[in-house]
């Protein structure tokens, strides 16, 4: 059998399992990132299980989400995770020293590795040939630890790349494409393997973009070969020791092949407010725009922002639009000052944002009522850039810095006409700048624990779970419809500082629904888990999508949510619900999600029974006086960790044990 790459990275990684998709398997993790949003509650976590010092090859914990520090809240988190990491021997990227997926691609990855992150976009490390995943806090926390990581082995989809992108196409414009193809849900239990002829025309960060924004298409990972051009990389990066040739053999055994030829591309965009709702430059040119932002773990590499300031030297953007520059790393900020092009974006009348995820995540820049916003990012749900209501559309750099000069929508192809611009072709960097000053060693054992860990008033210790009930009677505290992302269970923005206090962030849940003058989602839950009846949460296909946000488990379970019942629910919330021992079903037959209402009381008899045993479960609608059958989709790890009340308490007792 003629192997994918997907599987032979597995194949040396497995613990626990038979390498079938469809199959529960266990694999070992080699290195794990996390990063502040949701590092601290992660840290928190593996200090309740006792484990003491990490027992990966290599973990890192950067902070690049909450720069803003408009309270003590963001930098009391910097500094428990400054001295949680030296305690704990895990590398510390500083505030400033850029996103973590820009700044492990450089500096950390390794070909042919695992990489398990607390945040949804870890897969830009596939750029590197990594099996790179995004999951919640509490499975990072536990692979740094040491533990197996448990996942659904998966098919693989490949995607056969031939050709050579035109000018001003970019390979944002790939996975654009890609999504337009396979679209935002239906893709759980994939990772998408990219061959071809046309991959060897790809530099890393451009195959980065493709593997970053693949986690919108829902699948677990996707990953490139490694290959000359990943070796060339890591050798600018002063990393030519972390190169090893890999491929797929030469006819694997796809579960899907889809056929891109790069040749063919245009530029195209993500139009509001989804990632998948994809349209051609060319059919949507010419809408005024008043904001333009180059930036995020998509697009802001050094070859970026140097395409970028190329575009703009000597000229300037149109008067009537902002224009914002998030360089992805204090690697790329350095290069950039040196060579003289910062000063060239800053002439053309950019605003120059820190090396941080920042507008990415609706930490500020939103744009004004009413107006088009572009960005070179990797989401545009509803909402996510502060502005409710708000046009964003996800653009290429090319698309994006020939719009802010032309202050509308435009092809960038068309600059060559409109004022005599070819396109300008950036090479690879024979040599990166190397400065790794803000990236804080740990100490050996020894002085790790000497280290004294600041832990400010504003860092609360998550609770565990209460056990499961054998008999769970609810009430529907919300009926929602379909790609209920993250960002509407648990918005980030100006509430991302109160992660670190769960109390008071989940007075926050399910916020977008709640209406003036009205009870909040919260304060029902609460009111309902004082009187002992458990929360239960209706939603429709693909529920949970987007960010890897433990947040939106961990704040529900907090206020007595129990349950959810949805047409679909995707892999990473899924896996957090039964961190936090939420139960997550799915409806048996569609059509019953149309039968329930909000507020109606639900029971399910033998819920115990069900998860030790069964893949249904008998649920009555009291109110409506009818029954309907549930699924239960769980491996048996995942009947063990419901049983034991989440996963926490399920480690605490391993480690006591």
């Amino acid at each position: 059998m003629q192997k994918t790459l997907t599987y032979k990275i597995l194949e040396n990684h497995l613990v626990e399992g038979q390498l079938a998709p469809g199959e529960p398997i266990g694999i070992r993790i080699d290195q794990t990132l996390t990063q502040d949003a949701t590092g601290t509650t992660a840290f928190l976590l593996f200090e309740s299980m006792g484990i003491g010092r990490v027992k990966t090859d290599l973990s890192v914990s950067y902070v690049d989400h909450n720069m803003s520090q408009f309270g003590p809240e963001n930098h009391n988190d910097h500094l428990y995770l400054q001295t949680i990491a030296a305690r704990s021997g895990v590398y510390h990227s500083r505030p400033g020293n850029g996103i973590c997926h820009q700044v492990h691609l450089e500096r950390f990855g390794r070909p042919g590795a695992t990489l398990l992150g607390s945040d949804s976009h870890t897969p830009t490390g596939g750029g590197l040939g990594m099996l790179a995943i995004g999951a919640g806090g509490l499975d990072v926390a536990a692979a740094m630890g040491g533990g197996t990581f448990y996942l659904t082995c998966p098919k693989v989809i490949g995607v056969e790349l031939t050709g050579r992108l035109g000018d001003w196409v970019s390979s944002k414009d790939v996975i654009l494409k890609l999504l337009e193809i396979l679209s935002t849900k239906g893709n759980v239990g994939c990772v998408v393997e990219y061959f071809g002829p046309g991959v060897e025309t790809l530099t890393v960060p451009q195959r980065a973009t493709i593997t970053n924004m693949g986690a919108e298409l829902g699948v677990t990972t996707s990953l490139f070969p490694s290959d000359s051009m990943t070796r060339a990389f890591l050798q600018a990066q002063g990393r030519a020791d972390a190169y090893q040739p890999l491929s797929a053999d030469p006819e694997p055994d796809y579960d899907r092949l889809i056929k891109i030829n790069l040749s063919q591309l245009e530029p195209m965009a993500a139009c509001p407010s989804s990632p998948d709702n994809i349209q051609p430059i060319s059919a949507i040119e010419g809408r005024p725009i008043a904001q333009v932002v180059i930036g995020s773990c998509t697009n802001s590499s050094f070859m970026d922002l140097m395409m970028a300031a190329e575009v703009l030297k000597g000229r300037t953007v149109e008067a009537g639009v902002e224009f914002a520059v998030a360089p992805g790393s204090r690697q790329v900020l350095q290069m950039l000052a040196e060579n003289g092009m910062l000063a060239e974006l800053i002439g053309a009348g950019a605003r120059i944002l820190e090396s941080g995820c920042g507008p990415c995540i609706g930490q500020g820049f939103s744009p004004a009522d009413g107006v088009v916003t572009l960005r070179t990012f990797n989401r545009n749900f509803a909402g996510r850039t502060g502005t409710q209501g708000d046009q964003c559309y996800l653009v290429s750099p090319e698309t994006a810095v020939a719009s802010a000069m032309m202050g509308e929508i435009t092809d960038p192809r068309k600059l060559t006409e409109l004022i005599g611009l070819g396109y300008p072709k950036i090479k690879l960097p024979r040599e990166f700048l190397i400065d790794d000053s803000m990236i804080e060693v740990p100490p050996p054992p020894q002085e790790a624990g000497r280290v004294s860990v600041h832990r400010g008033p504003t860092i609360v210790v998550p609770e565990s779970p209460r056990p499961l009930p054998n008999e769970l009677n609810g009430q529907v505290l919300l009926k929602c419809g379909d790609k209920i992302t993250t960002d509407h269970i648990m918005p980030a923005g100006s509430f991302l500082k109160y992660r670190s206090n769960v109390p008071l962030y989940s007075k926050y849940v399910f916020h977008c629904f709640n209406e003036d003058g009205k009870p909040t989602f919260a304060e029902r839950a609460l009111a309902l888990k004082q009187k002992g009846v458990a929360g239960v949460v209706v939603g429709g296909e693909s529920y949970g999508q987007g960010s890897s946000r433990e947040h939106a488990a961990l704040c529900p379970m907090y206020l007595g949510v129990r349950a959810v019942l949805a047409k679909s629910i995707e892999r990473i919330h899924k896996a957090n619900l039964i961190n936090f021992a939420i139960v997550p079903i799915e409806f048996a037959d569609p059509t019953d999600y149309d039968r329930i209402n909000a507020d109606e009381m639900l029971q399910i008899p033998d819920l115990l029974e069900a998860i030790k045993l069964l893949d249904e479960v008998r649920i009555v609608d009291t109110t409506g006086g009818f029954e309907f059958k549930g699924v239960l989709k769980l491996s048996p790890r995942d009947r063990t960790i419901l049983l034991a009340g989440g996963l926490l308490n399920l480690a605490k007792k391993a480690n006591k044990g």
